[in-house]
């Protein structure tokens, strides 16, 4: 599916893709625990039947039923909680090339 509109620019067309019925499960469990109302969100995302997603929102929960989600992370301390962010940050490496590679162009006096 795509639309077009004319912009100062030109002509514009912008790809919409509807979500997958799993994306649209995954995202309505995501937002609540209770099954119908999953089911609904669900259904509206993907302009389907409430009846015709129902049967595959009650899969996807035995599914995720029989795995353990960890949402707290534990610190030594009593009722107190500490969030921890990991980033990945790119080793910065520099480019050597030539004979004479690191040494400066000046004679040292």
């Amino acid at each position: 599916m795509s639309t077009a509109w004319n912009t100062k620019y030109g002509p514009r067309r912008v790809r919409h893709d509807p979500p997958t019925l799993e994306e649209a499960i995954f995202a309505a469990q995501g937002l609540t625990d209770d099954a119908q109302q999953q089911a609904r969100i669900a259904a509206s995302l993907m302009d389907l039947p409430v009846e015709q997603v129902t049967p595959e929102v009650m899969k996807a929960r035995a599914k995720r039923s029989n795995t353990i989600i960890s949402k707290v992370a534990f610190t030594k301390r009593e009722g107190a909680y500490r969030s921890v962010v990991v980033e990945r940050k790119p080793a910065r490496r520099t480019l050597v090339s030539g004979p004479r590679a690191g040494v400066s162009a000046r004679p040292a006096r």
